[in-house]
């Protein structure tokens, strides 16, 4: 690998360790905090939901196995960045509307070119929490509104407005479902 002239390994041998890795450290990845309690309360609601990943399916299943009692909730509604019916990866948009279409949105069109104002106001109604600039990028292209949720790292590269982000948080926590038009939590 020429960044690293002193590692000793292939670029091949460098992904399969990689990958390895990886396998290994899915299955412990937890929620964000606040995560289970917006699905769990969005999908008390009936709030039609679905997860649109850029991860591969094999990723994703591994990430979320363990996490069963919180993506359960999607009812299946889960489009994944190597899926047959995404043709291009994000910042495309084309997770994102098919993400609306497993949701429940037939009428959201699948285009970005040729959108009719039906199929606009539909896409608008989606509502895209997002941690990751190509993720708001295709969210925006999607015709949708995106909450922007970086790592603090990324959010010191970058501003929403540059992305056009419709709002940022700290955190999932921070999230006020009723300034979404969506019903509030549950006051303690």
């Amino acid at each position: 690998m020429s960044y690293f002239p002193d590692i000793s390994l292939t670029t091949d041998e460098y992904i399969t360790r990689r990958r390895a890795a990886q396998d290994l450290a899915w299955p412990t990845v937890q929620l964000l905090p606040g995560a289970h309690k917006l699905i769990s309360h969005l999908a008390a609601h009936k709030v039609p939901i679905a997860v649109a990943t850029g991860s591969q399916r094999r990723n994703y299943e591994l990430k979320t196995g363990h996490l069963q009692n919180t993506f359960g909730l999607f009812g299946g509604a889960v489009v994944c960045g190597d899926d047959a019916a995404v043709q291009h990866g994000k910042p495309a948009p084309d997770v994102f509307l098919y993400a609306a279409k497993q949701a429940g949105f037939p009428e959201v069109g699948l285009g970005e070119d040729t959108v009719s104002d039906a199929e606009k106001a539909t896409r608008a109604q989606g509502l895209v929490f997002e941690d990751a600039t190509s993720g708001v990028i295709a969210g925006k292209r999607a015709g949708m509104n995106v909450v922007w949720i970086p790592d603090p790292n990324l959010a010191a590269l970058t501003t929403a407005d540059e992305l056009g982000a419709d709002e940022t948080l700290r955190s999932i926590e921070d999230f006020i479902p009723e300034s979404w038009g969506l019903p509030p939590y549950p006051k303690n």
